[in-house]
């Protein structure tokens, strides 16, 4: 089984509630008013896995991190490597198990998350700040996606870090408490260090039916833009948007995304988990991050693979039929919807829901500087000792 697990991975890589406004919004499969067009392309090479973390917020530095060396690659707007570190070493200034991949944070720094606290490094691997967890931890693990790292945020001229929450909080997802206690965000001051918990599953969510949820059914997507936070617990098709500040956040609008095929995690008895075990299926239906591109907020979502097709393809492992198996993960991959809905930001109007462009598996990207940036899918055919990059704008038909 554990080997079928990493097939399927391998394969699928590819509070402070008050009153709120919300609105409908119907998404029409086929309103296709905005598209991808391709600006240009950069080529990292590397040799290894590297996957784009992070891009700044000018569009001329470029994040990666490559799991199988730990190495973490900054480099700039055609690809030269400019610094290049690693941290996987039992030290002092060791992050320990990765919980996010790595963000910038301002110009010159990185914000890297994992289970030795939440650490600032200089662009050359030095340590320039180390936050431990407000909480000893339990059981974690996470999800990897592509342009997916630690987000920050600028509260009345003052910088914060946005970590998804890993406190245990004495429970776990067998339990009421879990879901009543749960919050998906930390608030981090970076100057003091203390962290303050956001973000909880608010009245109607799809969390809290009585079912038990896994952890990639939930895994937070967000983006923040001064005081405002756009945010979506995973596979809940629910848009949040809050108004931040030092303190914690107030719910302000709620708006209902209807997805195409979308398939909304079911949940499982609470009998079903146990404590201390953590669970990520990456074939599980997700809005999977939120970008902001000029005037427009995009919501980078992934339908969901049919359960019982993927029990078929299961089932073709455990006879042996290996080669089978693959085939058949590889075409239910390909006809799951993956897109982006896009939205004004100036009053949260749908505009469009766009297809990925060609070439990168419908998976997801990361923006910066005015553009979308997505990576190439390897030729499965030629070994290649790069990574191609595409550099996206988002153009109005």
């Amino acid at each position: 089984m554990k080997a079928f697990s990493t097939l399927l991975c391998s394969i699928l890589f590819i509070s402070f509630l008050s009153s709120c406004s919300e609105k409908s919004e119907q998404v029409a499969v086929k309103s296709f008013s905005y598209e991808w067009e391709l600006v240009d392309s950069l080529d990292l090479e590397f040799l290894g896995n590297p996957m784009l973390s992070d891009v700044n917020k000018d569009g001329t530095a470029f994040l990666f991190f490559d799991y199988p060396s730990q190495e973490i690659i900054t480099t700039d707007a055609i690809g030269n490597i400019k610094h290049s570190f690693s941290k996987g070493e039992d030290t002092p200034d060791s992050y320990g198990f990765m919980l996010e991949r790595p963000g910038f944070y301002g110009e010159d720094q990185l914000a890297i998350y994992g289970r030795n606290g939440l650490l600032l490094f200089d662009l050359d691997g030095n340590m320039q700040k180390k936050i431990p967890h407000p909480e000893s931890l339990g059981a974690s693990g996470s999800n990897t996606e592509i342009g997916k790292s630690t987000e920050s945020v600028r509260l009345k001229g003052k910088d914060y870090l946005l970590p998804k929450s890993v406190r245990p909080r004495n429970s776990y997802p067998g339990e009421q408490k879990f879901y009543d206690t749960y919050r998906a965000l930390e608030l981090v001051d970076i100057e003091t260090g203390a962290m303050t918990e956001l973000i909880p599953f608010e009245e109607g969510s799809q969390f809290l039916n009585g079912k038990g949820y896994i952890q990639s059914d939930y895994t937070p997507a967000l983006e923040a833009l001064n005081d405002k936070l756009f945010f979506v617990h995973g596979g809940d098709p629910q848009l949040y948007v809050y108004q931040l500040n030092a303190n914690g956040a107030r719910l302000d609008t709620v708006i209902h995304l209807e997805i195409p095929s979308f398939i909304i995690p079911e949940g499982r008895e609470r009998a079903e988990f146990q404590q201390g075990h953590v669970e990520i299926n990456e074939g599980n239906a997700s809005i999977r991050n939120i970008h902001m591109l000029d005037n427009l907020l995009l919501l980078d979502y992934y339908s969901g693979m049919d359960p019982k097709k993927s029990v078929e393809a299961e089932g073709l492992w455990k006879q042996g039929k290996e080669e089978e198996a693959k085939a058949m993960y590889r075409k239910l991959e390909d006809e799951i919807p993956k897109g982006t809905l896009v939205y004004k930001l100036a009053d949260l109007s749908y505009v469009g829901n766009v297809p990925p462009p060609a070439k990168t598996g419908g998976r997801s990207y990361a923006s910066g500087g005015g553009y979308a940036w997505f990576q190439k899918l390897p030729d499965p055919d030629v070994e290649e000792d790069f990574l191609r990059i595409y550099k996206m704008k988002l153009i109005a038909k």
